[in-house]
């Protein structure tokens, strides 16, 4: 089957692969919308996870079930389904313990375009069927539903690691996708407050509907410097976008309580 794939760092192409195998636990699916995101870009361009050849790339996908194994009980031939980026071994130590992203290992449950071919191929596999699959409404909009595999999620992942709770202000740096999605997720978790950082008219626009009530521009000032003079320090700080520097900003950022 036809594939495309980093074949080594700095250079992509289309590779031909076998096709997968479906274990008793498992499900092949073929895609029907895709999207790419900038941790592809990081894998071929900057080499972010190490030398791979022939790494087939891609892990957003909306798909449609071609195959199950004999075991799995929630999904059949012909399903359209939202593949999440992450896909853990749901019966590993690690998963079991609460950390399914860190099943098997850091960052174990990121498998596709990392430890093993992503979704850019004709065919895909998904382990773990009835965990990692999400039947798809009928009529739901196919790119939409993309967006769920990994910028939404993401986002909202961000605000709970946080511990964002009610009354709780809460700076966003960045309000690309993923911190559109935390914008969103820190309204919903009932932030008093939420400092979203960005310039493009665009995303301001969004952050602002999703429920920032102020947006800081980085090409003003320091960031950290006016959300201490307009709240003297937030609750919670979620990191979607930056640099080095950026870290330490969101430390400076936050309320001190001594």
């Amino acid at each position: 089957m036809k594939a495309y794939a980093m074949t080594r760092i700095g250079h992509t192409g289309w590779v031909d692969k076998p096709r997968p195998t479906c274990g008793p636990l498992d499900a092949i699916c073929r895609p029907i919308a895709l999207a790419p995101c900038t941790s592809d870009v990081h894998t071929v361009w900057s080499g972010s996870i190490g030398e791979r050849f022939d790494l087939v790339l891609g892990h957003e996908a909306v798909g449609e079930v071609v195959e199950v194994g004999a075991l799995v009980r929630d999904f059949k031939p012909g399903d359209r389904v939202l593949v999440p980026a992450v896909t853990p071994d749901w019966s590993s130590r690690e998963a079991q313990a609460g950390f399914a992203m860190h099943s098997g290992g850091l960052l174990g449950g990121w498998k596709f375009s990392n430890s093993k071919d992503g979704v850019f191929a004709e065919l895909f596999h998904v382990n773990d069927a009835d965990g990692n699959l999400a039947l798809l409404p009928a009529g739901m909009d196919l790119a939409a539903a993309c967006m769920l595999s990994d910028m939404v999620s993401t986002g909202l992942y961000g605000v709970e690691l946080a511990g964002v709770e009610f009354g709780d202000t809460v700076a966003v740096v960045g309000i690309g996708p993923v911190g559109l999605m935390s914008v969103a997720g820190a309204a919903i978790h009932g932030a008093s407050e939420i400092y979203a950082v960005g310039s493009r008219p665009n995303c301001v626009a969004l952050a602002r509907e999703y429920g920032a009530t102020q947006i800081i521009d980085y090409h003003v000032g320091d960031i950290a410097d006016q959300i201490l003079a307009l709240s003297g320090g937030v609750d919670r700080v979620i990191v979607a976008g930056g640099d080095a520097k950026t870290f330490v900003q969101a430390v400076q950022m936050v309320k001190r309580l001594f």
